[in-house]
């Protein structure tokens, strides 16, 4: 499409926003060359190494390999104190290609102080090495593992709930669709917590008005992400996929679902929403306003990214209370 029928999304920012933006224009920006994914991956770790520093301190954080049928999976251990009520998986965002444990670490160590939940995060086989559906079934995979071994490792996965940014949200539903459809034994998901994912939308207002330089989201962008993880056109409509082409009428954990204002995902999330609410499903839908995709990792000088992990936070400790207060009656 034309760039010049894009909105002009740079106008419209927060003054947060704009803080954030001017803050990393004023930075030393890492070497990345082209298309050279190696470099990018080094790239985005290296960028994201600021806003990671400082936040709240752990009683204990573990790395433990996981054993999958693909392979070990590694995971981080956020413990916040010696005893929590839940256990949430989180999963990180970059578009399938990008991301890892260190680039999101102060994200879950927010979630983990913020709800006394012991949160592990999962490094999933990136793409274009692994092909669709393999994050979903390692992540599934680890769920199991913890939930079998909690005991020794001092967890409680009697509840779970599973969480992500971007992709990393697109994962964490379609993990749960997944448990659920082959019946996996890892506790109770008590919620889910969704920032900005993309859910299977090829097209849609958002995509055509807003994405490009600024948050790496244009509609070839997008593409490229998609043609990393998706071994063929033809799992475009895999409901593991297009979300949307799944059954989203029926056990559905409870969803908080945020999204940027300003982000061309954000249709995905208001459809979302809308199907949830249509078929009776529990959900929560937040608009941040002003901000741009990927705003959650600015916690540091943003109090709006703060804002929406203390959000996701309330929503998942308001429904472990209704569990408590049901397994009561």
């Amino acid at each position: 499409m034309k760039p010049e029928n894009k909105a002009r999304v740079l106008e419209k920012l927060s003054p947060q926003m704009h803080e954030v933006m001017a803050f990393q224009a004023s930075r030393p920006q890492p070497v990345s060359t082209g298309q050279d994914l190696d470099s990018q991956r080094k790239a985005y770790t290296e960028e994201r190494r600021f806003w990671n520093e400082g936040g709240p301190e752990m009683l204990r954080t573990d790395n433990v390999r996981v054993p999958t049928r693909w392979g070990g999976v590694d995971t981080r251990i956020f413990m916040p104190c010696s005893s929590t009520p839940a256990t949430l998986f989180y999963l990180h965002g970059g578009g399938f290609i990008l991301g890892n444990l260190e680039t999101h670490d102060r994200i879950m160590r927010l979630l983990a102080h913020y709800t006394g939940c012991t949160v592990i995060g999962v490094d999933y086989t990136l793409s274009p090495e692994a092909k669709f559906p393999q994050a979903i079934e390692e992540t599934a995979a680890v769920c199991q593992f913890f939930h079998q071994h909690a005991p020794h490792y001092s967890l409680n996965t009697q509840t779970i709930g599973l969480a992500g940014d971007s992709a990393g949200a697109m994962l964490a539903l379609a993990s749960s669709l997944w448990i659920r459809e082959n019946k996996i034994p890892c506790g109770k998901v008590s919620a889910l917590l969704l920032w900005y994912g993309l859910y299977g939308l090829r097209d849609s207002v958002s995509r055509r008005l807003f994405g490009g330089s600024w948050d790496g989201l244009t509609q070839a962008d997008l593409a490229f992400y998609e043609e990393a993880y998706l071994r063929d056109e033809h799992q475009q409509t895999s409901p593991y996929y297009c979300l949307f082409n799944h059954d989203l009428t029926r056990d559905i954990p409870p969803a908080y679902i945020a999204s940027a204002e300003f982000d061309p995902l954000i249709d995905d999330s208001i459809l979302l929403r809308d199907t949830l609410l249509e078929h009776g499903q529990a959900c929560h839908y937040k608009m941040y306003p002003g901000t741009l995709h990927a705003f959650l990792h600015y916690s540091r000088i943003m109090p709006m990214a703060d804002e929406a992990l203390r959000d996701g936070a309330s929503y998942f400790c308001q429904q472990l209370t209704l569990l408590q207060g049901r397994s009561h009656t």
